[in-house]
């Protein structure tokens, strides 16, 4: 395999593990434990008001990033989706709990793990093995995925906190 064959592997062994967990996390919030209804009472009590809206957006958000990432399908707004969920999730419930997953609240060790691989990928670029590369969408994304994707997650995840996030 060339060294390029060994990059596009790469990343579409990073975008299928970053798709998986996020379609994961998605689908548990929905269907899994307390449901869509108990991961509203849960962004509830995080603060973001109204929880229903939040927990659909954030779970609509984590399926469609997640396909889209494994698909590598428009990649630098598949990334923007991972830095904007990640990044409220960081500010709202695990920024004040230290850095390590393990302790009392869970810390933001795993949530900007994937906030810095979400603008990693959107820079890189899903590789040859894409559908971006395919269709010529947003390939390579260089400067511009890394503005989208950063630029994007960041905004949206800002307006979102400013408009939404009404800690006690």
């Amino acid at each position: 395999m060339s060294a390029g064959g060994a990059v596009d592997l790469g990343l579409l062994v990073l975008r299928c593990a970053v798709g998986v967990v996020f379609l994961a996390h998605g689908y548990n919030h929905i269907f899994g434990g307390g449901r869509i209804a108990g991961t509203a009472q849960w962004f509830e009590s995080l603060g973001m008001r109204p929880g229903i809206v939040h927990a659909w957006l954030a779970s609509v958000t984590e399926l469609g990033a997640g396909a889209m990432l494994i698909a590598g399908f428009a990649t630098p707004l598949a990334c923007a989706g991972v830095v904007a969920v990640m990044v409220v999730a960081w500010i709202t419930n695990h920024r004040k709990n230290g850095f390590f997953i393990f302790r009392p609240g869970e810390g933001y060790e795993y949530v900007m793990t994937l906030v810095l691989t979400g603008i990693g990928l959107g820079a890189a670029g899903p590789g040859r093995w894409s559908l971006d590369y395919v269709a010529g969408l947003l390939y390579p994304p260089g400067w511009t995925g890394l503005l989208i994707t950063a630029g994007g997650g960041l905004v949206m995840s800002a307006a979102l906190l400013a408009t939404c996030w009404r800690p006690r």
